[in-house]
């Protein structure tokens, strides 16, 4: 059976789960839920990300209009030829007051990236909620789980409290993947950083390089998160967030 997209960091399948044989509030008399429930480590550092990607993305906007140009290499600038340039105005001033309030919010980002993959490891849940089955890494089940969302097709309600291929895949290629290199192209823009780590840089090929693939990086996370929203609201949303705040699946018992 196929699942449909949920929340992020939900942990379907904690051990022991009964079944619930209450029905769930507004769904039907016919239907039940598991009791599932996220992880601590997962609703601590799930908010976390959340405050950090929005504290990013507000910050990282204004840096942005102070100069929506981007080059490759080492240098770039106004009268240079540029490798982007965005239909924004350019306004002087903004990227100064940004780029502290910009710097808190990575760090809270990497901070609760650390507790999550520590705390998954030590869970199992990286490996029990993430990884996804062999005899799912085929092109048949994923593009099938893709055509339902392009359809914007409902499922049941046990069925919403899963993870699919889909959902399992991009997790792990946003943690592994976009993660740490939104982190390794912003510390390759820091000349404070560079001069003791200078290879952080070279191997990117130069300052203003770092900064075109932070700024790829970084609309591939905001991309990430609209289409997160979005698959929020079909599955539920005002359910999944309150599961993700107290940990327990409106309607079932939580496990202990």
């Amino acid at each position: 059976m196929r699942a449909s997209p949920t929340s992020v960091f939900l942990s379907p399948r904690a051990p022991a789960v009964p079944e619930s044989t209450e029905p769930i509030t507004g769904a039907g008399p016919n239907r039940t839920a598991h009791s599932v429930r996220h992880l601590a480590v997962v609703r601590v550092t799930h908010w976390l990300f959340a405050t950090g990607v929005l504290g990013l993305i507000a910050s990282g906007s204004g840096i942005l209009i102070s100069h929506p140009r981007f080059y490759w290499g080492e240098t770039g600038a106004v009268g240079t030829p540029s490798l982007i340039d965005l239909p924004l105005p350019m306004i002087i001033g903004p990227s100064v007051w940004n780029r502290p309030i910009h710097f808190f919010f990575a760090w809270l980002l990497v901070l609760g990236g650390l507790a999550y993959v520590i705390g998954g490891l030590a869970t199992q849940h990286l490996r029990r909620d993430l990884l996804p089955a062999k005899a799912d890494l085929s092109w048949r089940p994923i593009l099938s789980v893709i055509w339902d969302h392009v359809r914007w097709k409902r499922t049941g309600a046990d069925e919403a409290w899963t993870y699919n291929v889909v959902q399992r895949l991009t997790y792990l290629v946003v943690l592994f993947v976009l993660f740490p290199g939104i982190v390794w192209t912003g510390l390759a823009m820091s000349f404070a950083v560079t001069s003791v780590f200078p290879f952080l840089v070279t191997l990117l090929g130069g300052h203003q390089s770092a900064r075109t693939l932070h700024f790829v990086f970084a609309s591939l996370l905001l991309i990430f998160f609209i289409v997160h929203m979005a698959m929020l609201v079909l599955v539920g949303f005002r359910s999944h967030v309150q599961a993700m705040i107290t940990g327990r699946v409106p309607g079932g018992r939580s496990t202990k």
